[in-house]
């Protein structure tokens, strides 16, 4: 039971994108506390499947997989929906979730190759998503908790998440670089 618990924790982040939704589209305090709490439970299931899967060394396929998924399904939808709420700046949103798609799709040409390894998840990568978990939570609740401006604070960090997305994204890239073939196959041209 233990070994499957990290994909039990990916597959429960993935179920509760509908709740998740449907929270978002109660009108009032429920509403965003639901949401905020939900998108919470998903972040945390996020660090806790990576930490169960390392410490007790039972790091899968099937999750390797399945878990930078089910982040990216949920963030995105997160951002699309607060962006659409007019709660998140659509050029932040489009920043994260294309760096999030160029990503992804150099990971799986890195894997082509045989060279994954040099675009592994970083410190860069685990802080932009702390922090654009936390924005996110900020920018769902989007009250004022103790006179604290809930809505600039979550702003703050996703423009903090945004550039650490750039800022990574660039640092992949340079990791990849010497791997790309930019030469025109012989004859061609």
């Amino acid at each position: 039971m233990l070994a499957k618990l990290p994909n039990y924790l990916t597959l429960l982040r993935i179920a509760l994108i509908p709740v998740f939704v449907a929270f978002f589209f109660v009108d009032g305090l429920w509403g965003r506390v639901g949401a905020a709490i939900v998108f919470a439970i998903a972040a945390i299931t996020d660090w806790l499947d990576g930490y169960l899967a390392r410490r007790y060394n039972t790091v899968s396929p099937l999750g390797t997989f399945l878990d930078p998924v089910a982040d990216k399904l949920m963030v995105a939808t997160a951002l699309v929906l607060l962006t659409g709420a007019d709660r998140a700046p659509g050029l932040l949103t489009v920043v994260i979730i294309g760096r999030e798609i160029a990503v992804s799709a150099l990971r799986e040409w890195m894997a082509e190759v045989g060279q994954r390894a040099k675009v592994a998840v970083s410190g860069m990568g685990k802080l932009k998503a702390t922090l654009q978990m936390l924005a996110i939570v900020f920018l769902l609740y989007d009250l004022p908790v103790f006179g604290l401006p809930v809505h600039t604070i979550g702003l703050v960090l996703l423009l903090l998440a945004a550039v650490l997305t750039i800022w990574s994204m660039l640092l992949y890239l340079r990791a990849a670089w010497p791997n790309f073939d930019l030469a025109p196959p012989r004859g061609k041209l």
